[in-house]
């Protein structure tokens, strides 16, 4: 079960790596075909990947969450759980 959450999260980081060369394409492509000054393109990509960031990191959230909840679910001991267990016996 965990081989594929973790198949599944580096699954889902290699498709937004694409994604990441997908959008500067993207921009770069529209600043040609809408004729944008370079200062336009520049801005126009850097919008855009400040979407992508933030969404990248309400991807990874919802991701993290997500595991933590199936791991929950599962009952399994979390690194946190198992120091504090270390912590109390000491």
């Amino acid at each position: 079960m965990i081989d594929l959450l973790k198949k599944t999260i580096l699954s889902g980081v290699g498709l937004a790596l694409k994604t990441k060369d997908e959008i500067e394409d993207f921009a770069k492509e529209m600043e040609k075909k809408f004729n944008l000054s370079e200062a336009d393109g520049k801005k126009f990509l850097e919008d855009l990947k400040k979407r992508y960031n933030e969404t990248q990191d309400k991807l990874e959230n919802r991701v993290e969450q997500m595991v933590k909840d199936v791991l929950k679910k599962m009952d399994l001991v979390t690194n946190e759980d198992l120091k504090g267990l270390k912590k109390e016996i000491r």
